[in-house]
């Protein structure tokens, strides 16, 4: 991770690249409610955007992908071993079926994230199986705030996809 100077550094880069962007394309207007958000946002994300390996990116990423989210909402109903996720979430998914490896690897992610744990039950051969943790339940109330909101939000998004499809793309500026 890199120190809280270092951090500063990458937050005041980040911002000042921004800024120049900005700039570029400005009509001349006043810039300092955008540099006063910019500042806000980049100061953020210096946190530890630039780590690859920080929480922020991998999670968001994680939240991103097709199977972590649904992972977590079939954890919350209960514990689960392997074979039993993969039928539900096959089940459950609109993307079909959850391949072995790539169950395997999702698990893996969010075990190592610690919201879910991984639970060897002692019998023989021993049985595993995999349950939300109190952290992974702290983020799905706030996957379930997303879908909430998208359910409230429907009809909107639908219209400006609709408004969308019947506009006429704009010319290529590069043509």
């Amino acid at each position: 991770m890199p120190t809280s100077h270092a951090a500063a550094r990458d937050a005041t880069e980040l911002m000042n690249s921004a800024l120049e962007i900005i700039e570029q394309e400005a009509d001349g207007g006043d810039l300092a409610p955008l540099r006063a958000r910019l500042q806000r946002r980049t100061a953020q994300m210096g946190q530890d955007s630039m780590d690859r390996r920080a929480p922020v990116r991998e999670l968001l990423a994680r939240l991103g992908d097709k199977w972590s989210p649904l992972l977590l909402i079939v954890l919350e109903i209960g514990e689960f071993r392997h074979t039993t996720l993969r039928r539900l979430v096959s089940r459950l998914s609109h993307e079909g079926r959850i391949s072995q490896r790539m169950l395997t690897l999702r698990l893996r992610s969010l075990e190592r994230d610690g919201l879910i744990e991984r639970r060897v039950l002692g019998a023989r051969p021993p049985k595993v199986s995999y349950a939300i943790t109190e952290l992974g339940r702290g983020l799905l109330a706030h996957i379930d705030a997303v879908i909430t909101w998208s359910h409230a939000h429907t009809l909107e998004i639908n219209a400006a996809r609709e408004r969308f499809e019947h506009t006429p793309p704009p010319p290529d500026p590069a043509a």
